[in-house]
Formats: structure tokens, sequence, C-alpha cells
């Protein structure tokens, strides 16, 4: 073999079954998932909770709010920390502590004395928690994986959390219905396993020194997201698709009044988007895009786009579940194109300062659509509002191709 030989037979990916071999990238998927499933488990727990104690619906609104505001003054902060210090020990610090404050939880409910009060100060340091934990947990990525393997592993990343999101509110609302204290325990329990796996990563890159603290540097990710048309251009669409796209928070509209399912009916549409996604995750996982990745992306938002709008217009339950799978499935292939690119393009010093910054923006287009739904839909109507995001994230779509041909030109993941 030549020298040549040996280099191309070097970086030719694996295959995702020697990648679940690996033994740091095994440790970080499964620290992934049980972080997950502690924030799915909590979804449902503390909603449900804080409704049963109040029974107001703005109170309830109030624990969205509540953990989001943490997370929006603090992200830069966590994305600096992830590139200052080890980013193993940011993720365990960060699982643990949320491990102790669902301890807490889970005490004050077993023991009958907690209060709304008490859970939102929970909440808001979960949203604190993961204002750090985040950044650093997706920064830590690519030096867990051999190299050539990004593509697979964010495939496989992004199937254990629609794994979370199908089966942890599942899971919450069976261990809320035998005791309000159970879900609190398991997500203590998982949050520590997290923790401990976190602890068992072995990196094979060495961790180099970081930047000294500064303002500038706090914000630097910021700088870097501007000079750089390919990973504005793509965390930009990622924030106006979902944005524009977020007919699912009108779910229970049309699973009562429109298509007249019922709660079960309710359930299984919330489920179908995470189905397609999963479904698609075991599809990339073996068969990576290995070509015109910045068009696949483009496309792929533009069939997420088309499904949502055919989603606004049935009226026929098997239609509705066809098109929420296709836009599940849809956005999973957008999402591990968009998070392999945005983490192939960074430094490996910058990559939590930019994971913070493509954190808030999916945060805040998570946020922020559910709110355009719910003012569309009452001004025009729930089926005008879906037709509306379906269709002008396909706009969207097709107008950032115009705007960042850079980003539409990208021909390989490398």
């Amino acid at each position: 073999m030549t020298a040549l030989d040996q280099v191309a037979a070097a970086v030719v990916p694996v295959g995702s079954r020697t990648l679940l071999r690996h033994r740091p990238f095994l440790f970080y998927v499964w620290s992934r998932c049980f972080s997950r499933f502690s924030s799915q488990i909590a979804a449902v727990a503390v909603g449900w909770q804080v409704y049963d104690m109040t029974g107001s619906a703005f109170q309830l609104g109030m624990v969205g709010l509540v953990q989001f505001l943490p997370m929006l003054l603090l992200v830069f902060a966590g994305g600096h920390a992830a590139d200052r210090y080890d980013r193993r020990s940011v993720v365990r610090i960060c699982q643990v502590a949320q491990g102790l404050i669902a301890a807490y939880l889970a005490w004050g409910s077993y023991g009958g004395w907690i209060t709304v009060t008490d859970i939102f100060v929970a909440v808001a340091l979960f949203g604190a928690a993961t204002a750090f934990e985040s950044p650093a947990i997706s920064a830590l990525l690519p030096g867990v994986v051999p190299d050539g393997t990004l593509q697979k592993a964010t495939a496989l990343t992004t199937g254990t959390g629609q794994l979370a999101m199908i089966c942890g509110p599942a899971l919450g609302g069976i261990a809320y219905a035998i005791s309000t204290g159970l879900p609190y325990a398991l997500m203590t329990g998982f949050w520590v396993i997290g923790g401990l796996l976190s602890s068992a990563i072995k990196l094979e890159r060495a961790i180099v020194a970081r930047e000294p603290p500064s303002f500038r540097a706090l914000f630097a990710g910021v700088g870097f997201v501007r000079r750089n048309p390919a990973i504005l251009g793509t965390i930009s669409l990622d924030l106006f698709a979902v944005l524009l796209g977020g007919a699912t928070a009108l779910l229970p509209i049309y699973a009562r009044d429109i298509l007249q399912t019922g709660p079960w009916g309710l359930g299984i549409l919330r489920a179908a988007p995470a189905v397609g996604a999963l479904l698609m995750t075991v599809l990339l996982a073996r068969y990576s895009i290995k070509r015109r990745v910045g068009m696949r992306m483009f496309q792929a938002v533009i069939v997420f786009g088309i499904a949502t709008a055919v989603f606004a217009v049935s009226e026929l339950v098997w239609l509705s579940l066809i098109a929420l799978l296709i836009m599940g499935a849809a956005d999973t292939v957008s999402v591990v194109i968009r998070v392999s690119l945005v983490q192939l393009a960074t430094p490996d010093d910058m990559r939590g300062r930019v994971g913070a910054v493509n954190f808030l923006f999916i945060n805040a287009s998570n946020q922020l659509g559910q709110f355009e739904s719910g003012v569309t839909a009452a001004l025009f109507g729930t089926m005008p509002a879906a037709l509306i995001g379906g269709l002008g994230t396909v706009a969207v779509a097709l107008l950032w191709m115009k705007l960042f041909p850079t980003l539409r030109n990208v021909e390989r993941l490398e």
C-alpha cells in the first residue's frame, strides 16, 4: 500500500457499529441520553404539578418563561466556560447539580410541603444549568469521535434525543400517576448516572489552554458567526424555519376541533414527528450524505415547509400523521447537516461560544415559534396560520439559497 493509499484509508468513515464500540463516544451518547430523558420527564412533571396546585393557565405558561430567562442571561457565559475549562467537567457539574435540584423536588413532593415558588426556583436553576451544559456537551462531540465520523455521530446523538422525546414524557406521566415525587426521583437517578458517564469519557485529543475571561472573549462567538456566511446562514435558516413552521404548537386545536380525535389522538400526533425523526436517524446513521450537503439541507427545509402546509389543510387523521412523520424526518436531515457544518467550520477553541449562539437561536425560535403560531391562529384562524407558517418556511429557504450561496454550494462534510 502506497503512502497515498494509507492516508485515504485513514480518513474513510468507519461504520456506525464501529462508532458505537468507540468507548468515549458511547459514554458521551449515554450521558447525553440520560440528561435528555430527565429534561423530558421534568417538562411533564413540572407542568402537571404546577397546574394541579394552581389551576392557572397563566402559572403554567410562566414555567417556560422562568426556565428560558436564565438561559438567555447565562448562555454566553456558558459558551465561554465550555471553551476555557474541561468540557467534561462542565457537563458533569451541571448534570450532578440538576440531579440535586431534582432530589429537592422529590423530597418536597413526597413530604407534601413543596410550593409553587419552590418549583419555579428549581425550574430557574434547571435553566441556568442548561445554559452551561448545552454548549459544553455540543462542543464536546467532535473530540470524542474518530476523524471522518462526525455526521454519523451527529445522527446517532440526534436519534437518542428523539427517543427521549418519544419515551420521556410517557415515562414522566406514568411516574406522576403513581406518585408526584417519583418522576423527580427518576430525574435524580438519570442525571447522576449521566454525570458519572461524562466523568468516564477519555479524550483522544489533548485539552489546550483556553482564552482568559474578558468581555470580548465572552461574546466572541457572535462575532465569529457574523464573519462566517456559511455558519450565519445555517443558524439563521434554522431560526426562521422553526419560527415560521411551529404548527405543532397548534396540535391540541387540530386534535379536538379539526381532526376530532380527542386526547388519544393528540398523543399520537405529538409522537409522530419524533417517530419520523427517529426513522430518518437510523437511515442517516447507515447512509451518510456524501455530496451536495448544502443543497440537501435547503431541500430538507423546503420539504419540511411543504409537509407543514399539507398538515395545515388536512382534515384526515392518516394524512396528518404522514405529514407530521415527514416533517420530523426532514427536520432531522436539516439538523444533522446543520450541526455537522457548524462543528466542522468552527475551531475547537471557539466551539463552546459558537454553540452558545446556536443554542440561543434554537431556544428563541422554539419559544417565539409557539408565540407566533398562537398569535396568527388568533388573528386568521388555525388552518390559515399553520398554512402561512409552512409556505413562509419554503419562502425563507428559497431566499436563503440566494442570500448565502457559500452555504448552498457546500459539497461535503469534511
